[in-house]
């Protein structure tokens, strides 16, 4: 029974501190709460050591490691900005340039990783705006609303995806096949709604004169880098392990003679990774000890094999703790659905395309207000809300219109 409430204890902390992003008067993060929480559960919470390192998705932590690795290399290539001026160069009108901007952010985000892909664009974005005497706040808002819907579509595309993938055992091109519509649906619709909602800065008559930011490539990275993307790619649609096929191709960037591999190592989100292996453990010590068979069949009169139920269900907790917490408390729920494969995917789309409700609800959208606010553009509250929440709503339905 102690074990059962320090269990309960821990666990609530820790998603205090994941749904707060902090606690006063402590200064630690979500990463730090994630890996105290841990070490709390082998502590206080009836788990072992062995117990805490089993509980540790490591094929999640492996995907994650080798697309950070890979993405470096692509930025350190010039990548990003060749792709961001090849398009901005032609945007000849802003409601032309929005479409530019999130169509630039969603493919990206579904082929790379969302997180790294808004804080690469953002200062890019804001840059070619600022330049063209426009208002930048409704772009920006777009980066990180693009990022989220077009990350929907694959795998790789955000972490809670990522763990989807693992704990599901779906393929990449089963997965990509089942919600690419969904991104695309939810990407065209990003660009209806901010043009709808900022009339005054979309649908005017104005010929924009767009001089793209200077490039600088570095021509064999890049070929390597592309080379190594194609690979990947392939490798993850011919059924090869996608956490195998990532880390390989990561540990490959590694080799170069261009580059100090401190240059790579600076571009891996260490919080995110340690972040990731303390909920682990922290969401398999509360499983253990507080999901008794009164718990269980509680959640399951909630009806979660309708889709909508789940939907709401998942959108809501991914508010509330965010998304990659909520797609860990849903798994014991999930995998004794009637058709899992169907859930897993409905929690993939809701718990990713409810970030886009409030600024707090994914890491890509505070990526994006932070890099603006360093910049001097305030994002406030409001702004992201009239924008977000109807577009949550309305990707939300048409997701659930898809898989439903």
């Amino acid at each position: 029974m102690t074990h059962r409430i320090a269990a309960g204890v821990i666990f609530l902390l820790t998603y205090l501190v994941m749904a707060r992003g902090h606690i006063r008067p402590l200064r630690i993060d979500r990463a730090g709460a994630a890996l105290l929480g841990g070490i709390a559960m082998v502590a206080f919470g009836g788990m072992t050591f062995q117990d805490a390192i089993a509980a540790i998705d490591w094929d999640t932590i492996a995907l994650l490691l080798g697309m950070m690795l890979l993405v470096a290399q692509l930025r350190l290539a010039g990548f990003f900005d060749l792709v961001a001026a090849f398009a901005v160069r032609r945007a000849r009108h802003p409601l032309l340039l929005l479409t530019a901007v999130v169509l630039l952010s969603g493919v990206l985000s579904a082929v790379l990783v969302n997180d790294t892909v808004c804080l690469i664009l953002t200062p890019i974005v804001l840059a070619v705006v600022l330049q063209l005497g426009r208002t930048p706040v409704p772009y920006l808002i777009a980066v990180a609303l693009a990022a989220n819907a077009g990350s929907v579509a694959t795998l790789t595309g955000n972490p809670q995806n990522m763990i989807v993938g693992s704990l599901s055992g779906i393929g990449y091109g089963d997965f990509a096949m089942s919600l690419t519509p969904v991104a695309g649906f939810a990407l065209a619709l990003t660009v209806l709604v901010v043009a709808a909602l900022w009339r005054d800065e979309f649908l005017v008559r104005v010929t924009l004169v767009v001089s793209a930011p200077p490039v600088r490539l570095h021509r064999a990275m890049l070929v390597k880098g592309a080379v190594a993307l194609g690979g990947v790619m392939a490798a993850f649609l011919a059924g090869v392990r996608p956490a195998e096929a990532a880390l390989a191709a990561g540990a490959m960037m590694l080799a170069t003679r261009r580059l100090r591999p401190q240059r790579f190592y600076d571009s891996i989100d260490l919080p995110l990774l340690v972040m990731f292996a303390g909920l682990f453990v922290v969401v398999a010590g509360a499983q253990a000890a507080l999901l008794t068979p009164d718990v269980t069949r509680a959640v399951v009169g909630l009806q979660l094999d309708h889709p909508a139920v789940l939907t709401l269900l998942t959108a809501v907790l991914s508010n509330l703790v965010s998304n990659v917490p909520a797609v860990l408390v849903l798994k014991p729920f999930v995998v004794a659905l009637a058709d899992p494969r169907r859930a897993w995917l409905i929690v993939a789309m809701a718990s990713t395309l409810a970030g886009n409700f409030f600024i707090m609800g994914s890491v890509a959208n505070l990526i994006v207000v932070q890099a603006a606010a360093r910049s001097g553009v305030v994002i406030g509250f409001a702004d992201y809300s009239r924008l977000g929440i109807p577009l949550t709503v309305l990707s939300l339905l048409a997701g659930l219109a898809w898989l439903g």
